[in-house]
């Protein structure tokens, strides 16, 4: 009988673990109770009708494989961004772009930076990849650019700036990152995740802020990779397709390291389509920017610090054990996000919802929290 332990590579072994925001039908399962998801930061309304029918017309084709290239969809993101094709590489999702970044260009000895309090993921996918992490403190819950600069060293490859931050919502604004990006050694690759760059746009002009430069930065030849998702606002979570936007050369080995037919042919067709709708995206940011309003003041009103939000979700901080508050929401119905495994036993992330699905929120939430008002 094997034993795998002593065949598994030591970085491998100690990989950590991504556990995703229990699914509706889960927590339906242990409840009996039927329920909301406000877990996972998707998009309430779900996809486009013109993703949707684009599916449809493609479904009888499923026994192909997809073009490899992702061809059209390439096309239609570097004319969507006006930069050359040769720096865009879709893939299955921007967290999968994560691990192929970090396996491109990390390696045993070398090592990646980022946050406490930021994208799980970051560190798996460089420890996935041999690399070493360093997690920087936050400050005022979000990046603190200098004290990352401070921690870079000569064996330093990756930078994973999550703008706006998942679970915190913060940013950083546009002058605060070139600043940063023009004080990086020239050893240093930036990976700028932007996968609620929608949400965080449509607030930053709200808000009179400046909010990104990044696709400039690539434009500008930094060593900058641009990540964006398709399934935040255009409500693509469940058919895996993002993409990256790269200096051409780096993009190159990137596009070698990816997984063969890495997207789907009915994810292709569907985020063709879904750039094309402009409406379905400007009700879901209508809606967010609204509700996101409603929420931080309900919240607020019960005694509770939420941080200002730049995305689709909100981040509150309980000063309680956030698991019991979640298991107990999740008795009422309401499924949202503790966030001890990004090191805030006390805190919880919840997905902005429809008008419906906030006020059914707002009602368990005040129940379970404050149960002496009942």
């Amino acid at each position: 009988m094997s034993d795998f332990s002593q065949l598994v590579p030591e970085h491998v072994r100690h990989l950590g673990l991504y556990t995703p925001g229990k699914s509706r039908r889960q927590a339906q399962q242990e409840t009996g109770v039927e329920a909301i998801k406000l877990a996972s930061n998707e998009n309430p309304f779900g996809p486009s009708p013109k993703a949707i029918e684009a599916m449809r017309a493609v479904l009888s084709e499923a026994y192909l494989y997809p073009d490899n290239e992702v061809s059209e969809l390439r096309r239609k993101l570097a004319e969507f961004h006006a930069i050359g094709i040769e720096n865009v590489v879709p893939a299955a999702g921007s967290t999968a772009l994560l691990g192929v970044i970090a396996r491109t260009l990390l390696s045993p000895g070398l090592n990646a930076i980022t946050s406490e309090r930021s994208f799980i993921i970051y560190p798996i996918a460089a420890q996935a990849a041999g690399g070493g992490i360093k997690q920087i403190p936050m400050r005022d819950d979000s990046f603190d650019l200098d004290a990352i600069l401070a921690a870079v060293d000569r064996h330093t490859r990756l930078v994973f700036l999550s703008n706006p931050n998942n679970p915190t919502g913060t940013i950083r604004t546009a002058s605060l990152v070139d600043d940063f990006l023009k004080k990086l050694p020239h050893h240093v690759t930036a990976v700028l995740d932007e996968a609620y760059y929608d949400f965080a746009e449509h607030f930053s002009r709200l808000r009179g802020v400046d909010y990104s430069h990044a696709v400039d930065s690539v434009r500008q030849g930094r060593k900058v990779v641009v990540l964006r998702t398709f399934s935040k606002v255009h409500g693509l979570a469940g058919l895996r397709v993002g993409y990256g936007i790269g200096p051409a050369e780096l993009m190159s080995y990137v596009a070698r390291m990816r997984t063969t037919f890495s997207v789907s042919g009915v994810a292709q067709a569907a985020a063709v389509a879904a750039l094309t709708d402009r409406p379905h995206v400007e009700k879901t940011l209508a809606n967010n920017a609204g509700e996101a309003a409603r929420l931080i003041e309900a919240m607020a009103g019960l005694g509770y610090r939420v941080a200002p939000t730049w995305a689709n979700f909100l981040y509150c901080e309980l000063e309680e054990d956030a698991a019991k508050v979640a298991n107990h929401m999740q008795q009422e119905g309401v499924i949202i996000r503790p966030l001890a495994p990004w090191g805030a036993p006390t805190a919880i992330r919840v997905t902005i919802g429809t008008p419906q699905q906030n006020d059914l929120f707002l009602k368990v939430f005040k129940k379970v929290l404050r149960p002496a008002d009942r």
